[in-house]
């Protein structure tokens, strides 16, 4: 169970993490950076699947996904309310079933660790919160 001072840590937390990693996804010149570097480490360590080439329209959803991420982990780096945690766990529980769809259709393992840190931010940012704790001056 957390302690709401924590649970906001957490939701900061997170979402510091996201802006970091989906940054790259904002725009298509930075975002063809990193699915070059992504193509890269998959071809070093020898991953199966695929990561594929990317289309306009595909470097588009990408921007698209990589800029409201951003604009969300602002939000909730800002202001990171109990709500928006719960939010949050539920889209990473999304991200999570998408990215394991797409890993069982054949894309490459390199999506493996991101997989990881859904399932471990979103189960973190489920886990309960104490309700009294804002009698305490905890929240």
């Amino acid at each position: 169970m957390w302690n709401p001072r924590h649970y906001r840590r957490l939701v900061r937390a997170s979402a510091g993490y996201d802006l970091i990693v989906t940054v790259a996804f904002s725009t298509p010149w930075t975002f063809a950076l990193l699915h070059g570097a992504l193509q890269g480490i998959a071809r070093a360590l020898d991953l199966p699947g695929e990561l594929g080439d990317f289309g306009p329209v595909q470097v588009l959803m990408a921007n698209l996904m990589g800029s409201i991420v951003c604009v969300w982990s602002v939000l909730r780096i800002r202001d990171p309310q109990r709500r928006y945690g719960r939010y949050d766990a539920a889209g990473r529980g999304l991200f999570a079933l998408w990215q394991a769809y797409a890993l069982s259709q054949g894309a490459s393992l390199v999506l493996l660790p991101f997989l990881l840190a859904e399932i471990a931010w979103g189960v973190a940012q489920a886990l309960p919160v104490r309700h009294h704790a804002h009698l305490r001056g905890e929240e």
